[in-house]
């Protein structure tokens, strides 16, 4: 986040007193619709589901040509998902868009680390990646870096997840003017399309309507959740550079489209409503720290103040933020009811609050911490709790930890403009990062206890930050 930059002009953002009052004790308003059927005990209208995730026991062995490969764990992987993905299309296609499917012509496979073969779009030698070339039709994988980095890291469906998302392109070239798609259109755009149309195969998976794999909706795509954080943008990137892929928010919010909705909306992504919803970009010019500001008692006065400011068309007392204080329920901050305020441990927010070391990250080591923005969430996260109890809503259940993150994504809406604390590049990611940690306060109730589903938690901090508070306690309920 960054310190200063002039007063904020006042807007009603959040309205939180209508808001709470009508809706935060009543029912849901779901109907039955996948993409409005939320709260703890659905993700996107499946039931929460724990079982191991990967290739189903008993699944065929898959008998696609794919040059050059050795038969490993990893082309395994990679081919029944190649398999799979195109028996999901030759299904969407035809009942989406009235369309016979074509498989691709060519499937490769290499060593990044010592292969040199060639494809309609170049010499795979030293590139670690996944792609898809429409010049020869082709989808190739790196099965000597990529691949086992991801297996390793996320569980087998993080290699699944990033076939499906090349699979995608190739959907994409046979769509043709069905998917909005010309050689002027931006690269970030395509691939928004690319990871919807992934979400959507996975949705097909954890239907278990697929003959090769299964997936859980609470451990499994929370792997494949924690795999697209670590595919995203750097921080400070521009939407419109050749070659961006969007941010970690982004990139979730798209999967998480396809996965709620279906291959249709993920068709109607176009140059206009992506530009209109995404956040990546590159960091201010006065913006020295990178998007992190120091986390000190100063940033905690400007916090305190920025929450003060958004929450106050609730009507009630704002919590006061203390460094120590009455209760220690759900350190580094947490929640005391009896008072009405905020306990933090200042130095360990302080930990939490030093930015991502990439390059640690990418290598799979302990990145340090989740950057600024973790820590102001996770405060933010307990002082929401204080509006929502002032106001009669529950706070100690599993409905109250994602609406909490919810009024958190609200939260940062709030600050995306000039003001004393104002919303970075990157920032949102990082409340992302904190949200698919086990420990994270950001979508726990007041006890410290969150919902299983990781792909529950980013959602909820989504739709806050894209539709406003009233969408908060009319979905989590």
């Amino acid at each position: 986040m960054i310190p200063g930059g002039g007063r904020r002009a006042l807007v009603a953002l959040l309205a939180v007193a209508a808001v709470a009052v009508s809706g935060c004790n009543g029912k849901s308003s779901a109907g039955g619709d996948p993409a409005k059927d939320t709260g703890a005990g659905s993700v996107a209208g499946l039931p929460v589901t724990h079982f191991e995730s990967g290739l189903k026991s008993g699944a065929p062995t898959p008998t696609l040509d794919v040059r050059n490969a050795d038969g490993g764990e990893d082309d395994k992987l990679a081919t029944a998902a190649i398999d799979d993905v195109q028996t999901y299309w030759g299904e969407m296609l035809q009942s989406n868009f009235g369309q016979q499917f074509e498989p691709v012509k060519s499937l490769l496979s290499y060593d990044a680390r010592s292969d040199t073969e060639e494809t309609g779009c170049g010499s795979v030698k030293k590139l670690v990646n996944a792609f898809y070339c429409p010049v020869d039709d082709s989808v190739a994988w790196d099965r000597g870096v990529l691949l086992p980095m991801l297996r390793e890291r996320f569980g087998p469906m993080s290699v699944v997840v990033v076939l499906a998302h090349e699979f995608g392109h190739a959907v994409q070239y046979r769509l043709g003017d069905k998917a909005g798609i010309t050689k002027s259109t931006p690269t970030v755009v395509k691939e928004q399309q690319a990871d919807c149309f992934a979400g959507g195969y996975f949705r097909w998976v954890a239907e278990d309507k697929s003959k090769y794999y299964q997936v859980s909706t609470s451990e499994g795509l929370n792997q494949v959740m924690a795999a697209m954080f670590l595919i995203r943008d750097q921080a400070g990137t521009s939407a419109a550079d050749r070659g961006a892929h969007g941010t970690a928010f982004d990139r979730t919010y798209a999967f998480q489209a396809g996965f709620e909705k279906g291959p249709k909306e993920c068709a109607a992504m176009n140059t206009e409503n992506v530009k209109a919803r995404i956040t990546e970009r590159p960091f201010d010019k006065g913006d020295k720290g990178k998007g992190d500001a120091k986390f000190d008692q100063a940033a905690v006065e400007l916090l305190k103040k920025s929450l003060d400011e958004a929450f106050k068309g609730a009507g009630v007392a704002a919590p006061e933020i203390t460094d120590g204080g009455s209760c220690q329920t759900t350190p580094p901050a947490s929640y005391c009811p009896d008072d009405n305020t905020v306990s933090i441990d200042l130095a360990k927010l302080r930990q939490l609050a030093q930015p991502i070391d990439r390059e640690a990250e990418q290598k799979g080591e302990d990145p340090g911490g989740m950057g600024d923005f973790a820590a102001f969430a996770e405060v933010a996260s307990r002082y929401a709790l204080g509006i929502q109890k002032g106001v009669g809503a529950s706070i100690d259940n599993a409905n109250a930890g994602l609406r909490t993150a919810c009024l958190v994504g609200a939260w940062a809406a709030f600050t995306n403009r000039p003001g004393d604390l104002r919303l970075s590049a990157g920032d949102l990611d990082e409340a992302i990062a904190d949200l698919l940690l086990p420990e994270s306060l950001v979508s726990a109730d007041v006890n410290g206890k969150r919902p299983d589903s990781g792909f529950d938690r980013v959602e909820s901090l989504r739709r806050g930050y894209l539709e406003g508070s009233s969408v908060c306690s009319k979905q989590y309920a």
